[in-house]
């Protein structure tokens, strides 16, 4: 069972890389890359890592994808797609 979860977490991670690098809105593509971070986290936590999980969800899936939001509000995104 645990091996299926696993195998299922490991997907989710590729689906999400891949629609992060496919997307041609630049905040799916963030939140993507972000919600694939947060899947490792969780495959982490599944193989017996706490610490590592809860670094990735920090920093990964965290911290990353503010730095990278707010790199867009600066450029000024919203404002040139009116």
């Amino acid at each position: 069972m645990l091996e299926l979860m696993i195998l299922l977490i490991c997907v989710c991670i590729l689906v999400s890389a891949l629609l992060a690098v496919l997307l041609n809105n630049l905040l799916a593509a963030i939140v993507s890359g972000g919600l694939a971070s947060l899947f490792a986290s969780i495959s982490f936590l599944l193989l017996a890592a706490p610490d590592v999980a809860m670094t990735e969800a920090a920093i990964g899936s965290g911290l990353a994808t503010f730095i990278f939001l707010y790199a867009l509000r600066k450029t000024g995104y919203w404002e040139n797609r009116e």
